[in-house]
């Protein structure tokens, strides 16, 4: 949680919001990779890629 409140502090003074849009898509991508992984619809998912 440390990290969270770090790298919002980090995109709030730098005035680089435009970011987090960007590093949300991200990180649910990589999750959905991750949670696929060993499932039946991988093939799918790596076709989107």
């Amino acid at each position: 949680m440390n990290f969270i409140k770090e790298l919002w502090a980090f995109l709030k003074v730098r005035k680089k919001l435009w970011l987090l849009p960007l590093i949300m898509v991200m990180v649910l991508m990589g999750g959905l990779l991750i949670l696929a992984q060993g499932s039946v619809l991988a093939p799918f998912i790596y076709t989107l890629f």
